[in-house]
């Protein structure tokens, strides 16, 4: 799932578009897992004097830990994305009432990762990205591949070929703007 078209600028172009690393996933396949074993030893347990009731109620408590342990987290990693354009990132999140924030390419003063060692085994991190205005910095975690991410988001900070750039000549004040007392170059 892509981020739609529709909710770009003008020649704005997708860089990167990526959800949550599938680590995020592996606590609800076990206990998807768990879950069946569990359900089949119930089952094949149970005394012949508690059925039907005995079942339907082993497959209600079933469908009460598969809705909630396994299907709510899928359901969160599949709505997560992260996508980084050539002016902006963009985050969007949320089952049922989406959340969205995007953060323009100029506003960004610091990018970091951090990578702990099972991170560093499974190949994701967390970004921290920092902006002049913001006194925490905005942190995206279980990012696959962090470091091609960081790596990608600095190589657009510093474009300055980019028309986003402070220092791109799209960027630059006109002479007829510029004060009298200051040369100009």
């Amino acid at each position: 799932m892509s981020l739609p078209r529709k909710l770009l600028g003008a020649d704005e172009t997708v860089e990167l578009h990526l959800r949550t690393h599938l680590k995020k996933l592996f606590l609800p396949a076990l206990v998807l897992i768990l879950l069946g074993g569990l359900v089949g030893v119930a089952v094949a347990l149970m005394p012949p004097t508690a059925q039907p009731w005995g079942g339907v109620a082993v497959a209600v408590v079933a469908l009460v830990i598969f809705i909630a342990w396994v299907l709510v987290p899928f359901l969160r990693w599949r709505t997560t994305t992260f996508t980084v354009t050539d002016r902006r990132i963009i985050t969007r999140t949320g089952l049922l009432n989406q959340t969205g924030h995007d953060l323009p390419l100029v506003r960004i003063n610091d990018v970091s990762y951090e990578r702990s060692l099972s991170d560093r085994i499974l190949g994701c991190g967390s970004l921290h990205i920092r902006t002049a205005a913001d006194q925490r910095p905005l942190v995206l975690d279980d990012v696959p591949d962090v470091e091609r991410v960081h790596v990608t988001i600095t190589e657009l900070l510093f474009d300055t070929t980019s028309p986003t750039h402070p220092t791109s000549p799209a960027h630059q004040i006109s002479p007829a703007y510029q004060d009298e007392d200051e040369e100009t170059p």
